[in-house]
């Protein structure tokens, strides 16, 4: 074979399929069409709690263009999967009884000629209901004792002795995950089989969710997400919607188009729930810790549970003889809450990273200082060693090219052109796991390959990265590389969650490639080719007779590894944040920000960089703005929508410097490589809260931060 003379590894490609998004022929799942679609649209409870005393759809059934309109009654029977089947969040299926649960919950489906038609007759659909009122407050209580995530010594005793203490509660709001594109399915029943044409971060899981409730083998289920409009887990597990588009395309043999309306994001596909979170720590006066407690609580919906799990990194991210990590939850009736970009470890590390920059001014410490000064040197939680660990380049390295050394720690005494200005900084860690992954290349006879696995491309550049690993064996340039994801006919690849999919992708993308260059030599073998290396592949081919060979690689998850099981695999990393006060206007804006991150070896900086981006400005929008709404009434989200529910904008993106410090992983996989979509948001939070009080002497501790908080810092400036 021929191959390139510098790997293709660590160079900043432009995403392979670019072209198709600027062009406007990327196809997401709303995009797929047929001449004979109907369109579906959910009729959805408007009340919190209750039962469903009647309902008249006589009316909307006589519309025109209706096709049928389903209640209980008519939709079926559903069947349950067990989580060992798959993954959901709302195992309950749709209109399985009369009961409500939480404001938005389906109640009845109307399938038109036109969505126009369906969304006027599902307007139409009067639902009586016996209603209560429901239970949506934000104050939190556990239901039943805490229980214990991690713990190490006497957290309580230490605490109780130490002179140097502090003990505060650090609240965050439920955040709604609102990627751009909506949730949508296209339905197929061809009398036989389903094709569901899904936007969805896991196909293979999808697969079988489907298969299970729709009670058919998975051979006779196919799901198809050729891109994704991101999701930030709000489209890791299947929601109801696939389900009810699957049922009305069976009943009607007609393709069903499905595609939910921006209101009813806000309460059917998940969102990430409020916390309470009491921290206390103990130190010695040169900054050891000698205690650490973290008591947590979060709410979940009354028939689910979905832990968000705010304790992830609270044991191994210092060294602390004595640490207490625990959590309880509470029910509300709201809808089931889900994985949000950097579950329970983002808020978790807003509320542990808060307390250690308090702790380090009642110290009268730099806020690195005291961290470098609690580096660990082994996860004191597992009892073992880190597979790789570089959190002390990252808090020096991002210091220097922060300028933090210039850093006045006084408050509100810093200025440039008359405004105030903050510092402040964050130590954050992501968990690195690899699943389970299969995929083949083939090498075919016009000179091209093709790398395929039933894996998806969310936005965070799969499709390119998964070129490079098979250009790196192939040694052909990107554009002789087609990659083949997003159907779950190709081989079973990786969730696009928990920034798992590429760490997970990179054996198995390996293996098939080598494979294949196995199978070419004993094609060339039996053809008779003495010379193989520096060959050009497609003449093997044409000499051997052949239009192709094909490779396949598979790797078993983490879990099943031994030499993973004995380390402790993590990402880690350091947010350096400048925030600029206005005192007399109560304007508050984040300047710039410095990110250092140790995520092993970064295949593709461009996007590798392009995530770390995303995720601050997303951390911005957590810090300043985001927080979802209830009606205490009816317990419906009040802000539903994007004009009242507030994100970070292009207009609010501060200057970022993002820097990866590369120390290849090689516990993990063969090119070292762990995931990013998760810990550039772990942290900012509180790296601006920090920086927020260094410029206006207010210590917000109920995100998001609101000019009412910082109104009583204004005589100050």
């Amino acid at each position: 074979m021929s191959l390139q003379n510098e790997s293709p590894i660590g160079v900043g490609h432009i995403r392979v399929e670019g072209p198709l998004k600027v062009t406007g022929r990327a196809r997401y799942a709303a995009d797929h069409g047929f001449a004979d679609m109907l369109h579906a649209v959910p009729v959805c409870a408007t009340v919190g709690k209750g039962r469903i005393a009647g309902i008249e759809a006589g009316v909307a059934r006589g519309m025109p263009g209706v096709r049928k309109v389903y209640t209980r009654e008519n939709i079926g029977r559903f069947a349950r999967v067990e989580e060992k089947v798959a993954k959901l969040d709302e195992y309950r299926p749709p209109m399985e009884d009369d009961e409500i649960r939480y404001y938005g919950q389906y109640v009845a489906l109307v399938v038109a000629d036109t969505l126009e038609q369906a969304m006027a007759a599902a307007a139409a659909v009067a639902v009586q209901y016996e209603a209560r009122v429901p239970d949506v407050s934000m104050e939190l209580a556990p239901d039943g004792e805490p229980r214990v995530d991690t713990e190490r010594g006497d957290a309580a005793a230490e605490f109780e002795r130490a002179a140097i203490r502090i003990d505060h509660t650090y609240t965050t709001p439920p955040e709604t995950n609102n990627p751009l594109e909506m949730h949508a399915t296209v339905a197929v029943y061809d009398g036989h089989g389903y094709t569901l044409y899904e936007s969805t971060q896991g196909i293979v899981n999808h697969k079988a969710a489907m298969a299970g409730m729709l009670d058919v083998p998975e051979d006779r289920v196919r799901i198809v997400t050729e891109h994704v409009g991101s999701g930030f887990g709000s489209k890791l597990w299947p929601w109801g919607h696939s389900l009810l588009a699957a049922a009305a395309a069976r009943d009607l043999r007609q393709p069903v188009k499905l595609v939910l309306s921006r209101r009813m994001m806000f309460h059917n596909v998940g969102h990430r729930s409020n916390t309470s979170q009491r921290v206390r720590l103990s130190a010695t006066k040169d900054g050891r810790l000698t205690s650490l407690r973290h008591d947590y609580l979060f709410h979940v919906a009354m028939d689910e549970y979905h832990k968000e799990n705010c304790g992830e990194a609270t044991g191994f991210l210092y060294s602390t003889p004595n640490l207490r990590a625990a959590y309880g939850s509470a029910r509300r009736n709201i809808a089931p809450t889900t994985s949000m970009r950097g579950p329970g470890a983002v808020p978790g590390l807003y509320a542990v990273e808060s307390a250690m920059d308090e702790l380090a001014i009642e110290l009268d410490m730099d806020p690195v200082e005291l961290r470098l000064r609690n580096e660990p040197e082994r996860d004191e939680a597992a009892g073992l060693p880190f597979s790789s660990r570089h959190l002390r380049e990252c808090l020096l390295q991002g210091a220097e090219r922060f300028g933090w050394a210039r850093r006045d720690p006084r408050v509100g005494s810093m200025r440039r052109d008359g405004l105030v200005l903050g510092w402040g900084m964050a130590a954050c860690s992501w968990m690195a796991v690899r699943l389970k992954a299969r995929a083949s290349v083939t090498l075919r006879a016009d000179g091209t390959a093709r790398v395929a696995s039933a894996t998806q491309d969310i936005g965070t550049g799969t499709y390119t990265v998964m070129a490079q690993m098979a250009a790196s064996v192939l040694g052909l340039p990107l554009d002789r590389i087609e990659v083949a994801l997003g159907d779950s006919d190709l081989p079973p690849g990786p969730t696009s969650g928990g920034s798992m999919a590429t760490g997970s992708l990179v054996p198995a993308v390996l293996a098939a490639a080598r494979d294949a260059v196995r199978q070419l030599a004993a094609c060339a073998a039996r053809a008779g080719v003495a010379q193989v290396s520096g060959v050009p592949f497609q003449d093997v081919l044409r000499a051997a007779g052949v239009d192709h060979v094909e490779g396949h690689g598979q790797s078993e998850g983490s879990d099943a590894d031994p030499g993973a099981r004995r380390h402790s695999m993590h990402s880690f990393g350091a947010h350096f944040v400048e925030v600029t006060w206005e005192p007399a206007i109560a304007r508050l804006r984040v300047a710039r920000v410095a990110t250092v991150i140790d995520a092993g070896r970064i295949i593709n900086p461009r996007t590798g960089r392009n995530q770390i981006e995303g995720a601050i400005v997303m951390g911005l929008g957590m810090a300043l703005l985001e927080e979802t709404s209830y009606d205490p009434r009816q317990g419906a989200p009040i802000n539903n929508n994007l004009a009242d529910y507030m994100v970070a904008t292009h207009a609010d993106a501060p200057e970022i410097d993002v820097h990866f410090v590369e120390h290849p992983d090689t516990v993990l996989n063969e090119l070292g490589a762990r995931g990013i979509g998760e810990i550039g948001l772990a942290g900012v939070a509180a790296a601006i809260a920090s920086a927020v009080h260094h410029a206006t002497g207010v210590r917000v501790r109920d995100l998001p931060v609101k000019v009412e908080a910082l109104l009583a810092a204004r005589s100050a400036g």
